[in-house]
């Protein structure tokens, strides 16, 4: 049973795919008071529209949190290559403690109090991968990939900030860092679903061959509605939901995107 697992725990990893954490989540009412609950899973809860740390303190109240996140695929993290991520928390003395845990010579650990935006960033990557799958996949280049990046992460900002994250935290490990890994890694799942989906598979062919939940896929259904709620602009996320949900052409969606209207920077 859960409950006798966890019930001398002092740390306990949340490593689940977002949708079911917080039907996992209900299971650990009973938790030890010092317990710290660690939160790898990186998405948005399609119908509340909560972050991780939010889905778990609806459902367990006072408990405290710690959100770890940023450019850190197990398949290098296992073989010990040099990493860095980054432990969150408002609570400096939990994340502090998750640091200090979690530091060795091949994974370093940062902290940052901006749990919103460790979480916005971590979860919002995902769907600029799709993308960026998707340019390859087209037999795009270099061009069009940072293209998608650098575009991608301004809306990343736009949203975060718009909910209430500090614009600083997405050029951090969980913003910037986070989204490159993603975007080239031939690990990412949202990448490898991107670069089917480019070369003329549906989602729903596409999926099954990844064979592993790909968190791009039901966050971007709650980054349109976060979008549509804060009334900013995310022509990337926009186009990509399209094509995931109402079937739109990649090369349409590409070419919608460059012939938008013009308008500066920044």
């Amino acid at each position: 049973r859960m409950e006798e697992a966890v019930r001398d725990a002092r740390i306990i990893m949340v490593v689940l795919p977002s949708q079911v954490v917080r039907e996992t989540i209900r299971k650990l009412r009973e938790l030890p008071p010092a317990s710290i609950i660690v939160i790898a899973s990186k998405g948005i809860e399609n119908e509340t529209l909560m972050t991780m740390s939010e889905v778990i303190f609806d459902v367990l109240g006072e408990k405290q949190s710690v959100v770890i996140s940023g450019p850190s695929h197990a398949e290098e993290v296992c073989r010990h290559i040099p990493t860095t991520i980054v432990s969150s928390s408002s609570n400096e003395r939990k994340r502090e403690e998750v640091q200090q845990l979690l530091m060795t010579e091949t994974l370093r650990v940062y902290t940052n109090p901006d749990v919103r935006g460790v979480e916005l960033g971590g979860a919002l990557k995902n769907i600029i991968a799709i993308a960026a799958g998707i340019s390859d996949g087209l037999g795009f280049g270099d061009n069009t990939k940072a293209a998608l990046l650098t575009r991608g992460l301004a809306e990343i900002t736009r949203l975060g900030v718009a909910g209430g994250a500090h614009p600083r935290t997405f050029a951090g490990l969980s913003g910037m860092g986070d989204l490159i890994t993603t975007c080239i890694s031939r690990y990412s799942r949202n990448r490898n679903l991107g670069e089917a989906i480019g070369k003329g598979k549906a989602l729903e062919e596409a999926l099954p061959a990844i064979g592993m939940v790909v968190e791009g896929v039901p966050t971007t259904k709650s980054a349109h509605d976060l979008a549509k709620k804060f009334k900013v602009e995310m022509p990337i996320t926009e186009e990509i939901y399209q094509v995931l949900f109402e079937g739109k052409d990649p090369c349409r969606a590409v070419t919608d995107l460059m012939l938008r209207e013009a308008k500066p920077e920044a």
